[in-house]
């Protein structure tokens, strides 16, 4: 890979660790609804993309595979950002970063059965079970213990395997379409889509400034910028291998979380991370067969 290749990786990586404290503060309580929160989100994106990808000239050949990107804005955005936002109104912002986490070993499963049969391979099986146990872990004690929503939980799992299955599909389905203008189309789409909902969910007061200024930035850096970048990641590094992305922004969550929030490290956090994180690393792991 060239550095070129790996700054990318490690530029979304970062971006992606950011929208998990902008998310908690914009949903704050007298701040935006969920719903609102997509609808601004998209509307920031595309302003940036749609530009962008006009002047590249990658905008009218994506239009061609308009079925496909409407596929994408409904599994990558439409319901996985909701399901986010939502969960995220009852869950520490770090423990939505952990649980984010668990996309290498969906992303593993989703390309077994497109035909990727390595991930039956003794190293990546095992790295599937351990990650499984992690999440397990971290489920089991911070349901049991009473500290967190199991519902909401589910909510980011489920908005999880979207991530992983919609970039998936575009890259086999319309491959080699720049990732700026899939996504400029998606948000639009994402935009038309909630509209009535953000008009209805428009605040009665004005909210306060941290939490407009996150939507503003939430727009921008792991919107725009990130997902402008991941398609060519993806190019790069394979869709499993891609998804490893989630290893940095997992820490830079936690961490952000804790700084700026003050949110607890929980034992849930502490003895199911490391098998998330360990488990994701061999279940992605490029493994190759002899012949």
């Amino acid at each position: 890979m060239s550095r070129r290749s790996w700054f990318n990786y490690c530029l979304v990586g970062v971006l992606w660790g950011l929208p998990y404290l902008f998310i908690k503060v914009a949903v704050a309580p007298h701040a935006f609804t969920p719903a609102f929160l997509v609808f601004a989100r998209v509307v920031i994106g595309s302003i940036i993309l749609i530009p962008y990808s006009i002047r590249k000239g990658t905008l009218r050949p994506a239009l061609k595979h308009f079925k496909w990107i409407l596929l994408y804005a409904l599994l990558e955005i439409c319901g996985p950002w909701l399901l986010i936002s939502t969960a995220e109104t009852k869950l520490p912002s770090g423990l939505a970063g952990l649980l984010v986490a668990t996309a290498p070993f969906w992303a593993t499963i989703i390309m077994s059965f497109l035909g990727d049969k390595t991930v039956w391979h003794s190293t990546r099986l095992a790295g599937l079970i351990v990650g499984f146990v992690g999440v397990a872990l971290v489920v089991g004690l911070e349901s049991i213990r009473g500290h967190q929503n199991i519902g909401a939980i589910a909510m980011i799992l489920i908005a999880t395997v979207g991530y992983v299955t919609a970039p998936t599909i575009m890259s086999r389905k319309a491959p080699g379409l720049d990732g700026a203008s899939i996504n400029a189309i998606a948000m639009v789409i994402t935009g038309i889509l909630y509209l009535p909902i953000a008009i209805k969910d428009i605040p009665a007061h004005r909210p306060s400034s941290h939490a407009i200024e996150a939507v503003v930035a939430l727009g921008i850096f792991p919107t725009a910028l990130a997902f402008a970048l991941y398609f060519t990641v993806i190019a790069d590094f394979g869709p499993a291998r891609a998804s490893l992305v989630t290893y940095p922004n997992t820490a830079i969550a936690v961490v952000l979380g804790i700084i700026f929030l003050h949110e607890p490290i929980t034992i849930g956090i502490v003895v199911g991370l490391p098998l998330v994180l360990v488990g994701s690393y061999f279940a992605s792991r490029k493994t190759t067969t002899k012949s």
